[in-house]
Protein backbone atom coordinates (compact mmCIF):
# COMPACT_ATOMS: atom_id res chain seq x y z
CA UNK A 1 0.00 0.00 0.00
CA UNK A 2 1.91 3.07 -1.18
CA UNK A 3 0.10 5.39 1.49
CA UNK A 4 2.35 3.09 4.15
CA UNK A 5 5.83 4.63 5.49
CA UNK A 6 8.96 2.98 4.24
CA UNK A 7 9.80 2.11 7.68
CA UNK A 8 6.66 -0.44 8.20
CA UNK A 9 8.91 -2.70 5.39
CA UNK A 10 11.95 -2.81 7.75
CA UNK A 11 10.27 -4.57 10.86
CA UNK A 12 8.06 -7.01 11.22
CA UNK A 13 5.24 -7.91 14.07
CA UNK A 14 5.84 -9.48 17.04
CA UNK A 15 6.06 -13.29 16.68
CA UNK A 16 5.32 -13.83 20.38
CA UNK A 17 2.18 -11.73 20.10
CA UNK A 18 1.19 -13.20 17.38
CA UNK A 19 1.55 -16.74 18.52
CA UNK A 20 -0.14 -15.54 22.01
CA UNK A 21 -3.46 -14.05 19.42
CA UNK A 22 -3.33 -17.15 17.44
CA UNK A 23 -4.04 -19.72 20.60
CA UNK A 24 -6.31 -16.98 21.73
CA UNK A 25 -8.67 -17.53 18.57
CA UNK A 26 -8.13 -21.18 18.33
CA UNK A 27 -9.56 -21.56 22.44
CA UNK A 28 -12.22 -18.77 21.32
CA UNK A 29 -13.21 -21.25 18.51
CA UNK A 30 -13.40 -24.14 20.92
CA UNK A 31 -9.92 -26.18 19.93
CA UNK A 32 -8.36 -27.52 23.34
CA UNK A 33 -5.28 -25.43 23.29
CA UNK A 34 -2.20 -24.74 25.84
CA UNK A 35 -0.33 -21.42 25.21
CA UNK A 36 3.29 -21.53 25.82
CA UNK A 37 3.99 -18.49 23.94
CA UNK A 38 3.10 -15.83 26.30
CA UNK A 39 6.03 -14.15 28.78
CA UNK A 40 4.05 -13.46 31.64
CA UNK A 41 3.49 -14.77 34.97
CA UNK A 42 0.49 -16.55 35.64
CA UNK A 43 -0.16 -15.34 38.89
CA UNK A 44 -1.90 -12.01 40.11
CA UNK A 45 0.02 -8.72 40.88
CA UNK A 46 0.60 -8.90 44.73
CA UNK A 47 -2.39 -7.66 46.69
CA UNK A 48 -0.54 -4.70 48.32
CA UNK A 49 0.90 -3.42 44.78
CA UNK A 50 -3.10 -3.09 43.59
CA UNK A 51 -3.67 -1.86 46.96
CA UNK A 52 -1.86 1.08 46.27
CA UNK A 53 -2.97 1.51 43.32
CA UNK A 54 -6.61 2.23 44.61
CA UNK A 55 -5.30 4.50 47.10
CA UNK A 56 -3.83 6.65 43.69
CA UNK A 57 -6.88 6.72 42.62
CA UNK A 58 -8.81 7.53 45.51
CA UNK A 59 -6.61 10.30 46.44
CA UNK A 60 -7.00 11.56 42.99
CA UNK A 61 -3.29 10.85 41.41
CA UNK A 62 -4.96 10.48 37.75
CA UNK A 63 -3.93 14.06 36.70
CA UNK A 64 -0.94 14.37 34.03
CA UNK A 65 3.00 13.66 35.60
CA UNK A 66 6.72 14.61 34.70
CA UNK A 67 6.98 13.32 31.47
CA UNK A 68 9.61 10.77 32.88
CA UNK A 69 8.58 9.63 35.87
CA UNK A 70 6.86 11.31 39.30
CA UNK A 71 9.69 12.23 41.80
CA UNK A 72 8.61 9.64 44.35
CA UNK A 73 9.31 6.26 41.78
CA UNK A 74 12.77 7.75 40.89
CA UNK A 75 13.89 7.61 44.23
CA UNK A 76 12.61 4.44 44.86
CA UNK A 77 14.44 3.14 42.05
CA UNK A 78 17.65 4.85 42.74
CA UNK A 79 17.40 3.21 46.10
CA UNK A 80 16.39 -0.49 44.08
CA UNK A 81 19.54 0.12 42.20
CA UNK A 82 21.90 1.10 45.28
CA UNK A 83 20.74 -1.74 47.60
CA UNK A 84 20.47 -4.67 45.11
CA UNK A 85 22.90 -4.18 42.57
CA UNK A 86 25.34 -1.30 44.17
CA UNK A 87 24.77 1.25 41.30
CA UNK A 88 24.58 5.12 42.68
CA UNK A 89 22.18 7.10 40.60
CA UNK A 90 20.52 10.61 41.38
CA UNK A 91 17.11 11.33 40.37
CA UNK A 92 17.99 12.95 37.33
CA UNK A 93 19.52 9.90 35.64
CA UNK A 94 16.40 7.89 36.06
CA UNK A 95 13.45 7.51 33.46
CA UNK A 96 10.35 5.35 33.89
CA UNK A 97 8.45 4.52 30.50
CA UNK A 98 5.13 3.00 29.48
CA UNK A 99 7.16 -0.67 29.68
CA UNK A 100 10.40 -1.97 29.61
CA UNK A 101 9.96 -1.95 25.99
CA UNK A 102 9.64 1.99 25.77
CA UNK A 103 12.92 2.68 27.65
CA UNK A 104 15.23 0.69 25.72
CA UNK A 105 13.14 1.95 21.90
CA UNK A 106 13.61 5.67 23.95
CA UNK A 107 17.43 5.06 24.02
CA UNK A 108 17.50 3.42 20.74
CA UNK A 109 15.71 6.03 18.63
CA UNK A 110 17.77 8.92 20.42
CA UNK A 111 21.10 7.59 19.39
CA UNK A 112 21.06 5.32 16.36
CA UNK A 113 22.22 7.46 13.24
CA UNK A 114 22.21 5.38 9.41
CA UNK A 115 25.49 3.23 9.61
CA UNK A 116 25.37 2.78 13.18
CA UNK A 117 26.08 -1.02 14.70
CA UNK A 118 24.30 -2.57 17.43
CA UNK A 119 25.40 -5.82 18.32
CA UNK A 120 22.51 -8.54 19.62
CA UNK A 121 23.67 -11.64 21.01
CA UNK A 122 21.30 -14.33 19.31
CA UNK A 123 19.33 -15.85 20.42
CA UNK A 124 17.70 -12.59 21.07
CA UNK A 125 14.35 -11.72 22.17
CA UNK A 126 12.01 -10.75 19.09
CA UNK A 127 12.06 -7.24 19.45
CA UNK A 128 15.97 -6.28 19.92
CA UNK A 129 16.56 -6.25 16.14
CA UNK A 130 13.44 -4.59 15.02
CA UNK A 131 13.62 -1.54 17.38
CA UNK A 132 17.21 -0.87 16.09
CA UNK A 133 16.15 -0.81 12.19
CA UNK A 134 13.01 1.68 13.58
CA UNK A 135 15.65 3.58 14.75
CA UNK A 136 17.33 3.50 11.54
CA UNK A 137 20.54 1.55 12.83
CA UNK A 138 21.57 -1.51 11.75
CA UNK A 139 21.29 -4.78 14.35
CA UNK A 140 25.06 -7.29 14.37
CA UNK A 141 23.46 -10.53 15.42
CA UNK A 142 26.36 -12.50 17.17
CA UNK A 143 25.23 -16.28 17.78
CA UNK A 144 25.84 -18.27 20.40
CA UNK A 145 24.14 -22.18 19.94
CA UNK A 146 24.40 -25.20 22.39
CA UNK A 147 27.89 -25.68 22.33
CA UNK A 148 28.38 -22.63 24.63
CA UNK A 149 24.94 -22.81 26.29
CA UNK A 150 23.53 -20.18 24.46
CA UNK A 151 26.19 -17.53 25.46
CA UNK A 152 28.52 -14.90 23.58
CA UNK A 153 32.32 -15.51 23.78
CA UNK A 154 34.61 -12.74 24.62
CA UNK A 155 36.40 -13.58 21.15
CA UNK A 156 33.19 -13.21 19.16
CA UNK A 157 32.29 -9.91 20.99
CA UNK A 158 35.93 -8.49 20.12
CA UNK A 159 35.11 -9.76 16.65
CA UNK A 160 32.03 -7.91 16.06
CA UNK A 161 33.16 -4.42 17.29
CA UNK A 162 33.85 -2.60 14.29
CA UNK A 163 34.39 1.49 14.18
CA UNK A 164 30.52 1.82 13.79
CA UNK A 165 29.28 -0.08 16.99
CA UNK A 166 27.12 2.33 19.17
CA UNK A 167 25.50 -0.36 21.41
CA UNK A 168 25.59 -3.19 22.82
CA UNK A 169 22.33 -5.23 24.12
CA UNK A 170 23.00 -7.53 26.83
CA UNK A 171 20.15 -9.80 28.50
CA UNK A 172 20.98 -12.06 31.30
CA UNK A 173 19.43 -14.09 32.12
CA UNK A 174 17.91 -14.21 28.49
CA UNK A 175 14.47 -14.14 26.38
CA UNK A 176 14.47 -16.78 25.01
CA UNK A 177 17.13 -19.13 26.32
CA UNK A 178 17.01 -18.17 30.02
CA UNK A 179 20.82 -18.41 29.85
CA UNK A 180 22.48 -16.18 32.81
CA UNK A 181 26.00 -15.04 32.71
CA UNK A 182 28.59 -15.68 35.79
CA UNK A 183 30.34 -13.01 37.24
CA UNK A 184 33.19 -14.70 35.79
CA UNK A 185 31.85 -14.64 32.08
CA UNK A 186 30.58 -11.30 32.42
CA UNK A 187 33.85 -9.78 33.39
CA UNK A 188 35.56 -11.32 30.01
CA UNK A 189 32.64 -9.51 28.17
CA UNK A 190 33.51 -6.04 29.87
CA UNK A 191 37.08 -6.19 29.90
CA UNK A 192 36.47 -6.31 26.07
CA UNK A 193 34.39 -3.48 26.14
CA UNK A 194 37.01 -1.58 28.45
CA UNK A 195 38.94 -1.73 25.08
CA UNK A 196 36.41 -0.30 22.83
CA UNK A 197 35.30 3.34 24.54
CA UNK A 198 33.25 4.61 21.80
CA UNK A 199 30.46 1.43 22.37
CA UNK A 200 27.75 1.85 24.86
CA UNK A 201 26.38 -1.27 27.11
CA UNK A 202 22.22 -1.92 27.51
CA UNK A 203 21.25 -4.20 29.91
CA UNK A 204 17.95 -5.66 29.73
CA UNK A 205 17.57 -7.11 33.03
CA UNK A 206 13.71 -7.45 33.12
CA UNK A 207 15.10 -11.37 35.01
CA UNK A 208 16.82 -10.35 37.49
CA UNK A 209 14.92 -11.90 40.35
CA UNK A 210 13.97 -14.80 38.13
CA UNK A 211 17.29 -16.89 39.02
CA UNK A 212 17.88 -20.55 40.23
CA UNK A 213 19.94 -23.05 41.96
CA UNK A 214 23.16 -20.98 43.17
CA UNK A 215 23.00 -18.53 40.79
CA UNK A 216 23.50 -15.01 41.10
CA UNK A 217 22.55 -12.28 39.18
CA UNK A 218 24.74 -9.47 37.88
CA UNK A 219 24.58 -6.61 35.67
CA UNK A 220 27.76 -5.13 33.59
CA UNK A 221 27.60 -1.63 35.35
CA UNK A 222 28.05 -3.78 38.69
CA UNK A 223 31.13 -5.87 37.55
CA UNK A 224 32.72 -3.29 35.80
CA UNK A 225 32.90 0.40 37.08
CA UNK A 226 34.91 1.82 34.55
CA UNK A 227 31.63 1.09 32.03
CA UNK A 228 29.28 3.04 34.62
CA UNK A 229 29.22 6.46 32.10
CA UNK A 230 28.69 4.81 28.97
CA UNK A 231 25.59 2.48 30.50
CA UNK A 232 21.99 2.64 30.34
CA UNK A 233 20.70 -0.16 33.02
CA UNK A 234 17.02 -1.14 32.22
CA UNK A 235 14.67 -2.64 34.18
CA UNK A 236 11.02 -2.94 35.19
CA UNK A 237 7.90 -4.76 37.33
CA UNK A 238 6.90 -6.44 34.56
CA UNK A 239 8.11 -9.86 35.55
CA UNK A 240 8.82 -10.28 38.98
CA UNK A 241 5.96 -8.38 40.33
CA UNK A 242 3.75 -10.19 37.88
CA UNK A 243 3.07 -6.54 36.35
CA UNK A 244 3.16 -7.24 32.45
CA UNK A 245 -0.56 -4.89 32.17
CA UNK A 246 0.21 -2.20 34.10
CA UNK A 247 3.29 -1.06 31.76
CA UNK A 248 5.79 0.44 33.82
CA UNK A 249 9.61 0.18 33.29
CA UNK A 250 13.06 2.35 34.01
CA UNK A 251 16.37 3.04 32.81
CA UNK A 252 18.89 5.16 34.56
CA UNK A 253 22.22 6.16 32.71
CA UNK A 254 24.30 9.43 32.47
CA UNK A 255 21.82 12.63 32.42
CA UNK A 256 22.54 13.71 29.29
CA UNK A 257 20.94 10.68 27.58
CA UNK A 258 18.40 10.45 30.05
CA UNK A 259 17.05 13.73 29.07
CA UNK A 260 17.17 12.76 24.98
CA UNK A 261 15.37 9.76 26.17
CA UNK A 262 12.44 11.72 28.01
CA UNK A 263 12.87 14.15 24.68
CA UNK A 264 11.96 11.46 22.59
CA UNK A 265 8.98 10.32 25.27
CA UNK A 266 8.04 13.48 25.52
CA UNK A 267 6.83 13.67 21.83
CA UNK A 268 5.29 10.18 21.86
CA UNK A 269 3.18 9.17 24.99
CA UNK A 270 4.09 11.74 27.44
CA UNK A 271 4.44 10.35 30.69
CA UNK A 272 3.66 6.49 31.48
CA UNK A 273 0.06 5.87 33.15
CA UNK A 274 0.23 7.69 36.64
CA UNK A 275 -2.01 4.83 38.82
CA UNK A 276 0.67 2.29 37.35
CA UNK A 277 3.69 4.44 38.70
CA UNK A 278 2.08 4.40 42.27
CA UNK A 279 1.58 0.57 42.10
CA UNK A 280 5.37 0.32 40.72
CA UNK A 281 6.22 2.81 43.80
CA UNK A 282 4.51 0.40 46.45
CA UNK A 283 6.06 -2.70 44.41
CA UNK A 284 10.17 -1.77 44.58
CA UNK A 285 9.23 -0.23 48.40
CA UNK A 286 6.82 -2.52 50.08
CA UNK A 287 7.35 -6.07 50.91
CA UNK A 288 9.46 -8.36 48.68
CA UNK A 289 8.66 -11.51 50.69
CA UNK A 290 6.89 -13.16 47.72
CA UNK A 291 9.86 -13.33 45.12
CA UNK A 292 11.61 -16.22 47.05
CA UNK A 293 8.56 -18.21 46.92
CA UNK A 294 7.78 -17.25 42.88
CA UNK A 295 11.27 -18.19 42.31
CA UNK A 296 11.33 -21.60 43.89
CA UNK A 297 8.16 -22.35 41.45
CA UNK A 298 9.27 -21.50 38.59
CA UNK A 299 12.69 -23.69 39.28
CA UNK A 300 10.22 -26.58 39.93
CA UNK A 301 8.20 -25.90 36.40
CA UNK A 302 11.66 -25.28 34.80
CA UNK A 303 13.05 -28.93 36.20
CA UNK A 304 9.78 -30.52 35.20
CA UNK A 305 9.57 -28.97 31.68
CA UNK A 306 13.48 -29.64 30.91
CA UNK A 307 13.04 -33.13 32.41
CA UNK A 308 10.10 -33.81 30.16
CA UNK A 309 11.40 -32.35 26.75
CA UNK A 310 14.43 -34.00 27.42
CA UNK A 311 12.53 -37.53 27.07
CA UNK A 312 10.90 -36.62 23.62
CA UNK A 313 12.33 -38.20 20.88
CA UNK A 314 14.65 -36.21 18.75
CA UNK A 315 14.72 -32.81 20.94
CA UNK A 316 17.85 -32.12 23.10
CA UNK A 317 16.71 -28.93 26.32
CA UNK A 318 19.47 -27.33 27.89
CA UNK A 319 18.60 -26.62 31.90
CA UNK A 320 18.85 -22.57 31.79
CA UNK A 321 20.00 -20.48 34.73
CA UNK A 322 16.84 -17.86 35.19
CA UNK A 323 13.77 -16.42 33.52
CA UNK A 324 10.96 -18.58 32.52
CA UNK A 325 12.05 -19.80 29.18
CA UNK A 326 13.82 -22.82 27.75
CA UNK A 327 15.04 -22.91 24.09
CA UNK A 328 15.11 -26.24 23.02
CA UNK A 329 17.11 -28.06 19.66
CA UNK A 330 15.16 -30.29 16.84
CA UNK A 331 17.83 -30.51 14.41
CA UNK A 332 17.08 -34.01 15.16
CA UNK A 333 13.52 -33.49 13.90
CA UNK A 334 13.77 -31.58 10.40
CA UNK A 335 13.52 -33.51 7.36
CA UNK A 336 10.69 -35.62 9.26
CA UNK A 337 7.08 -35.51 8.43
CA UNK A 338 4.27 -35.33 11.73
CA UNK A 339 1.45 -38.02 12.18
CA UNK A 340 -0.83 -35.43 10.23
CA UNK A 341 0.98 -35.44 6.84
CA UNK A 342 3.26 -32.40 7.54
CA UNK A 343 6.87 -32.10 6.34
CA UNK A 344 8.98 -30.45 9.02
CA UNK A 345 11.35 -28.29 6.81
CA UNK A 346 12.04 -25.67 9.62
CA UNK A 347 11.51 -24.45 13.36
CA UNK A 348 8.75 -22.61 12.35
CA UNK A 349 6.84 -25.87 10.34
CA UNK A 350 7.25 -27.76 13.42
CA UNK A 351 5.75 -25.14 15.65
CA UNK A 352 2.88 -24.78 13.16
CA UNK A 353 2.17 -28.71 13.26
CA UNK A 354 2.21 -28.65 16.78
CA UNK A 355 -0.32 -26.37 17.12
CA UNK A 356 -2.56 -27.52 14.52
CA UNK A 357 -2.04 -31.38 15.65
CA UNK A 358 -1.95 -30.95 19.49
CA UNK A 359 -3.55 -27.95 20.15
CA UNK A 360 -0.23 -26.55 21.80
CA UNK A 361 1.16 -23.04 20.79
CA UNK A 362 5.28 -22.40 20.92
CA UNK A 363 7.44 -19.61 19.25
CA UNK A 364 9.61 -20.84 16.28
CA UNK A 365 13.25 -20.18 16.69
CA UNK A 366 13.61 -18.34 13.47
CA UNK A 367 11.66 -15.38 15.72
CA UNK A 368 14.59 -15.27 17.76
CA UNK A 369 17.66 -15.37 15.45
CA UNK A 370 18.62 -19.04 16.03
CA UNK A 371 16.90 -22.19 14.38
CA UNK A 372 16.04 -24.88 14.50
CA UNK A 373 14.74 -24.54 18.22
CA UNK A 374 11.55 -23.47 19.72
CA UNK A 375 10.97 -21.13 22.51
CA UNK A 376 8.54 -23.07 25.44
CA UNK A 377 7.56 -20.33 28.46
CA UNK A 378 6.67 -22.24 31.23
CA UNK A 379 4.83 -19.35 32.88
CA UNK A 380 1.78 -21.09 33.77
CA UNK A 381 0.23 -24.25 35.81
CA UNK A 382 2.21 -27.56 36.37
CA UNK A 383 -1.23 -29.41 35.13
CA UNK A 384 -0.87 -27.54 31.93
CA UNK A 385 2.87 -28.04 31.14
CA UNK A 386 2.73 -32.03 32.13
CA UNK A 387 0.15 -32.35 29.88
CA UNK A 388 1.57 -29.81 27.15
CA UNK A 389 4.76 -32.09 27.98
CA UNK A 390 3.01 -34.77 27.39
CA UNK A 391 1.51 -33.89 23.89
CA UNK A 392 5.01 -32.77 22.75
CA UNK A 393 5.97 -36.21 23.68
CA UNK A 394 3.40 -37.78 21.62
CA UNK A 395 3.54 -35.40 18.49
CA UNK A 396 7.49 -36.03 18.04
CA UNK A 397 7.54 -39.82 18.63
CA UNK A 398 4.93 -40.06 15.52
CA UNK A 399 7.06 -37.86 13.23
CA UNK A 400 8.89 -39.91 10.42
Amino acid sequence: MAFLSDTLARVKPSPTIAVTNKARELAAAGKDVIGLGAGEPDFDTPDNIKAAAKRAIDAGKTKYTAVDGIPELKAAICEKFKRENGLSYTPAQVTVGTGGKQTLYNALMATCNPGDEVIIPAPYWVSYPDMVLLAGGTPVPVVAGLDTDFKITPEQLEAAITPKTKWFIFNSPSNPTGAGYTAAELKGLTDVLMRHPHVWIMSDDMYEHLVFDDFRFVTPAEIEPGLYDRTLTCNGVSKSYAMTGWRIGYAAGPVPLIKAMGTIQSQSTSNPCSIAQYAALEALTGPQDFLAPNRKLFQRRRDLVVSMLSQAKGIKCPRPEGAFYVYPDISALIGKTSAGGRKITDDEAFATALLEETGVAVVFGAAFGLSPNFRVSYATSEDKLEEACRRIQTFCAGLN
